[in-house]
């Protein structure tokens, strides 16, 4: 499409960058965008002309939300492209200072609490997936699109190959979010906990599946298993990602080294991993050791 950079709307561009980049992106991430550009940015931005756009119009857009990072993230993208294509001279909304959201909360299990956990899922069609969940900390994605191919029991390994999320376009499989796969040599608990599960209820491509033999909701799963185990139990009514958050910090807890904990987890970087636990890493925080060390 050649545009009339003199005449096109801001409204008028996005529209068209989310066209030109769909498929060139995961479908959750473009529907993200897609949905922040719709309700925020064209409802503030959307008539003015993209050349007359300045800095003032895109931090009184801002100040609108309550959390504008995605908002700033999806815009920002659209105009370094727009310059790209020598649409505009330069990026608006570059340099924006934008106050730092409060970290999640993460509210992991302590080990006696997953260990309660896990026997009160025994017998649960999905014991297995608990047990990979806490065990390794695969998200929730990973665990309903791992199939048995991903699996060699015989060398006690996984691979995590996809992902697997619900979309405007239905179920869909995609990369994991680091945009890569992770080998994860297992245990012998967590092998035993696979061959229980594919004597009962194997004989399908996906290792976890609904009764029927289909790809599990993970609505479903959160609402009619996760949900009243944990009401069995009587441990915290926690997120099901905070089964990720416990496995971190029970390796942690145990003196595993950061990078193996990142390279389990399956984040890009150890940073990313001690930005997120480093409160709970043995030496890093709390008191000063000095203060015993030379008094």
């Amino acid at each position: 499409m050649v545009f009339d950079a003199g005449t096109l709307t801001v409204g008028q561009y996005l529209d068209t960058w989310l066209l030109n980049i769909k498929g060139t992106v995961r479908q959750r991430t473009w529907e993200r965008y897609e949905q922040l550009v719709r309700v925020h940015i064209k409802a503030a931005l959307g008539n003015v002309k993209l050349k007359d756009l300045t800095r003032a119009h895109v931090k009184n857009l801002y100040g609108t939300l309550n959390s504008p990072r995605h908002a700033h993230i999806t815009l920002h993208k659209a105009l370094n492209d727009a310059v790209a294509d020598n649409l505009i001279p330069r990026n608006v909304s570059d340099g924006l200072k934008l106050w730092k959201p409060r970290k999640k909360e993460i509210n992991p299990l302590t080990p006696e609490q997953a260990r309660a956990f896990l026997e009160a899922a025994r017998g649960d069609r999905y014991y297995a997936l608990y047990v990979l969940a806490i065990h390794y900390g695969l998200r929730q994605g990973e665990l309903l699109g791992l199939k048995w191919a991903d699996l060699d029991l015989a060398t006690y390994t996984l691979q995590v190959r996809r992902t697997m999320s619900e979309s405007r376009m239905g179920r869909i499989e995609e990369q994991p979010k680091n945009g890569k796969g992770r080998r994860i040599e297992l245990s012998r608990t967590v092998v035993e906990a696979l061959r229980a599960h594919g004597e009962t209820y194997g004989g399908h491509e996906l290792v976890f599946t609904t009764e029927k033999g289909t790809a599990v909701n993970s609505s479903n799963l959160v609402q009619r298993s996760f949900k009243p185990l944990l009401n069995s139990c009587g441990v915290p009514q926690i997120r099901f990602h905070d089964l990720r958050h416990t496995c971190a910090t029970i390796r942690f807890i145990k003196g595993q080294h950061p990078k193996r904990v990142s390279d389990i987890l399956g984040h890009s970087s150890v940073a990313i991993t001690l930005d997120i636990y480093s409160h709970v890493i043995p030496g890093m925080g709390g008191d000063d050791p000095m203060e015993d060390a030379l008094s």
